[in-house]
């Protein structure tokens, strides 16, 4: 008879596809530690099944608008910063796309997201991403900043979209139509699937401006108002990559 370890490190090297064969194995084998590890990949086995219902509801709109041909997600991030770029980031998911986890960025860990901008990096049928400096921003406020980031983004398609699923907003001078969902990084997987990569690739800059702009703490708040940040400010001054219009209370 196998060693429960022995069972755990056959259970450990299956895919999940193998458990029901594995179950009928070792049905009949009493011991609590068989039945409990048993239990453990049932468990797993009903989550991940769950995870996959829970994308293929928001995939409402990607179904309702397939037969239009490409659907692209829309999303931005770094609106409220003091400091740093304002990023969009527009995403066309293949139809039969089988990526999970996929959610609003702010509702994912740090590491999850890295995890899954590489899945979406190397499945999409296109990513584009568009910015505007915090130079844009003061010079056109933050809307219509964010609108140019977002237009740069559609431009920089491989493939042009039949629709565009928006979150929450309808962008000027664009022709290809336009649906805006609110709360859409939680509603649609192509515009979760945009807000990732937004996140992750503002994120990332933040940490490289931490390298040449230290003090402010970029890394850890990504430009955002921290307590830390906002001390900060007071102490040393704007840096090149603040947004004067967002700090005239502190400086």
């Amino acid at each position: 008879m196998k060693t429960i370890a022995e069972i755990k490190a056959e259970f450990a090297a299956a895919d999940m596809s193998s458990y029901p064969a594995l179950y009928e194995i070792y049905k009949e084998d009493t011991r609590s530690g068989v039945q409990k590890l048993i239990a453990q990949c049932r468990k797993k086995e009903a989550a991940l099944e769950a995870e996959k219902q829970r994308i293929e509801n928001m995939k409402v709109y990607e179904h309702k608008y397939e037969h239009l041909g490409y659907l692209c997600g829309i999303d931005e991030v770094g609106r409220g910063p003091l400091a740093g770029p304002v990023v969009a980031c527009a995403v066309i998911l293949p139809q039969d796309s089988r990526i999970l986890y996929l959610n609003d960025s702010k509702k994912l860990s740090a590491s999850k997201r890295e995890e899954l901008y590489d899945v979406i990096m190397r499945e999409a049928v296109s990513v584009g991403i568009g910015m505007r400096s915090p130079e844009r921003i003061d010079e056109i406020n933050i809307l219509q900043a964010t609108y140019e980031a977002m237009r740069e983004a559609i431009s920089k398609l491989k493939v042009t979209p039949q629709l565009l699923l928006n979150d929450a907003v309808t962008i000027p001078q664009v022709t290809i139509p336009q649906v805006p969902i609110i709360k859409g990084d939680a509603k649609s997987a192509s515009i979760a699937a945009a807000s990732i990569v937004a996140k992750v690739t503002r994120d990332r800059m933040m940490v490289e401006y931490d390298k040449t702009l230290p003090g402010y703490g970029f890394a850890s708040n990504k430009g955002y108002g921290s307590s830390e940040h906002i001390e900060a400010l007071k102490k040393y001054g704007p840096s090149p990559i603040h947004r004067a219009s967002f700090i005239t209370h502190f400086v």
